[in-house]
């Protein structure tokens, strides 16, 4: 028998997906939804990511986002999963993360990625220098962390609505390379397992063996995500899961679409889901009935003892999202898991 440890905090990604015939208004009304209900069901956070110029993801300005989600709700934590800081100035996150800290204290969160959340093209009308910024990422997170400190106050260039505010700082990875950052800057490690698995273990035994206490943290924290479609059966989870399997086909072969409704999985959706690139992205996508999830999501805890789970989930249909997140919710509230 394996058990997953209750005291392991469970947390919510959201892309704010825009699903065929729906709206980003939709969307952002769904997402509201669902966040007060995934405060009722004991998620601790609720982070947004940043994406932009992608016909089905709504969620590109993240920080006018959150403050929307933590503006509906009141006890959840709400933050970015993430800011591609590259495409920002280090001072403007500053001025918007304690603008939200001061709003809602003590319940902000800032991610942190380097990634540019879309592509090269878009990446360059953002920010043309991006790539100058990306290799300055570790020198722009200590001038986020300098602008909350009360010692800035004495600088020329000041934050004045941040210093002193607690926004903890998280670094957010799909690789090796940030794991090194947080170690090294004490900060806790959010890790992209649910679309860039390959390197999950050597990143977090890299953070693990390198971590050097921090203001903000004494020993390490780590975050793996993973995506979760639960249903009441294994069939109705296969069947929804058929919308996310065309969504990162779309990805794949960059033809971007609105989420789809679920069907069946046709032959070749299914003969797809054989190929390596299809098995690489979706290694942790736990797809079943609320036994079988659990199942999976235990083994994943006992092989990588991360300190804290994130949920994504991408189906069409909001009812049928709401349902899958009680479920893992009713999951990570049990005590004890069968093994198989």
């Amino acid at each position: 028998m394996s058990t997953i440890n209750t005291s392991i905090p469970y947390s919510l990604l959201e892309l704010a997906t825009v699903s065929a015939g729906s709206s980003p208004a939709d969307t952002f009304k769904n997402s509201l939804d669902l966040a007060r209900k995934a405060e009722a069901w004991g998620y601790t956070r609720f982070w947004l990511a940043e994406h932009h110029n992608m016909l089905s993801i709504a969620s590109s300005a993240t920080s006018v986002l959150m403050g929307h989600i933590a503006g509906g709700t009141s006890r959840i934590r709400v933050g970015s999963g993430g800011i591609m800081l590259p495409n920002h100035a280090p001072l403007i996150v500053a001025e918007q993360f304690g603008t939200l800290g001061q709003l809602y204290p003590g319940r902000i969160d800032l991610g942190l990625g380097r990634a540019p959340g879309t592509d090269q093209l878009t990446a360059h009308a953002i920010r043309p220098d991006r790539m100058q910024a990306v290799y300055n990422f570790p020198e722009e997170v200590g001038q986020i962390q300098q602008y909350f400190s009360p010692a800035n106050r004495s600088a020329r260039v000041r934050a004045h609505v941040a210093e002193g505010v607690e926004v903890p700082l998280y670094i957010l990875g799909s690789s090796t390379d940030s794991a090194w950052l947080a170690a090294k800057k004490g900060l806790p490690y959010a890790f992209a397992s649910h679309f860039a698995p390959a390197q999950l273990f050597e990143a977090l035994s890299i953070y693990y063996a390198n971590f050097q206490p921090s203001e903000q943290l004494q020993e390490p924290y780590s975050i793996a995500c993973i995506n979760v479609i639960a249903a009441d059966t294994d069939a109705e989870a296969e069947r929804i899961s058929s919308s996310l399997v065309k969504m990162m086909l779309g990805v794949l072969t960059n033809k971007i679409d609105y989420m789809q409704p679920p069907a069946e999985l046709s032959a070749e959706l299914r003969a797809l889901l054989q190929e390596p690139a299809f098995q690489r992205m979706l290694k942790y996508a736990f797809i079943g009935s609320k036994k079988t999830v659990a199942q999976q999501t235990a083994d994943f805890l006992q092989e990588t003892r991360v300190n804290e789970l994130m949920v994504v989930s991408h189906i069409y249909d909001h009812a049928d999202r709401l349902r899958s997140y009680r479920l893992f919710s009713e999951i990570m509230q049990e005590k004890e898991v069968l093994s198989a």
